[in-house]
């Protein structure tokens, strides 16, 4: 029967691909969005059941579907299901302490990453897995809360701007892999200021504060270190990739 626990040792003795969510519920609810597009028009709705999003599956134009809150077990099982994926792969997707990796499954590519939180910090805030299967004519992301990092790149499909309506799937999971990326950086960015302030302290007035916020800030850049280090082997391992979903240009 699915579950969910909080850490992996709540796996302990079940068989490899049992269906079990690990991490938190930050949502009462999962949302899902579909959106459909092509160079000439697109459709965008909430789904409220996984049959809804049968349609899109071998639909000619290019489908993003976005499920923010992965802690319904039995829907991402119908999911896993509707779209062919592994169970293997489901057991990671809903396991969300996966280090940054890719899988190349033939009919489609499964990449895990890892996003921050690029306002507060990152270890009293929090760090997201983010999945994203690419297909030959879908891209699912499955994300553990709801959160605007990737509304950009939906304003980009509504307005028609740039090249995203023209090109692929590989293109939409490029686009959602750099958004993960550019994150970083306001991330290193807000990490930077509480080092500059730090010397201001250590200078002006240095106290126990000081060192629980140097301690603070060395959590956050060994996560960093683990969550971004590995991403580095995902990127190499796209672009040598000889998987017909993902085309030279």
């Amino acid at each position: 029967m699915p579950q969910q626990v909080k850490s992996r040792s709540g796996k302990a003795g079940l068989p490899p691909g049992a269906l079990v969510h690990v991490g938190k519920r930050f949502h009462d609810t999962t949302k899902i969005t579909a959106m459909d597009y092509d160079a000439d028009g697109f459709t965008e709705r909430q789904i409220q059941s996984m049959e809804e999003c049968r349609p899109f599956k071998d639909s000619p134009e290019v489908t993003w579907i976005d499920i923010a809150g992965i802690h319904d077990v039995p829907l991402l099982e119908e999911l896993g299901t509707l779209f062919g994926l592994h169970p293997l792969i489901m057991e990671d997707i809903l396991n969300t302490d996966q280090r940054p990796k890719m899988e190349d499954n033939g009919d489609y590519i499964y990449v895990v990453l890892r996003s921050f939180n690029g306002t507060g910090g990152i270890v009293e805030g929090f760090a997201e897995q983010i999945s994203i299967v690419l297909g030959p004519r879908f891209v699912i992301t499955l994300r553990e809360r709801e959160g605007n990092l990737l509304d950009p790149i939906r304003e980009r499909i509504r307005n028609g701007k740039g090249r995203i309506r023209k090109r692929g799937t590989d293109y939409l999971a490029h686009a959602i892999i750099d958004a993960v990326v550019d994150n970083y950086f306001l991330v290193l960015e807000r990490i930077g200021e509480d080092i500059e302030t730090i010397e201001e302290w250590l200078i002006g007035d240095p106290n126990s504060e000081t060192l629980n916020k140097i301690q603070g800030l060395k959590k956050e850049t060994l996560l960093m270190r683990r969550s971004v280090w590995p991403l580095r082997e995902v990127i190499n391992s796209l672009e040598r990739s000889e998987s017909i979903l993902i085309r030279d240009d």
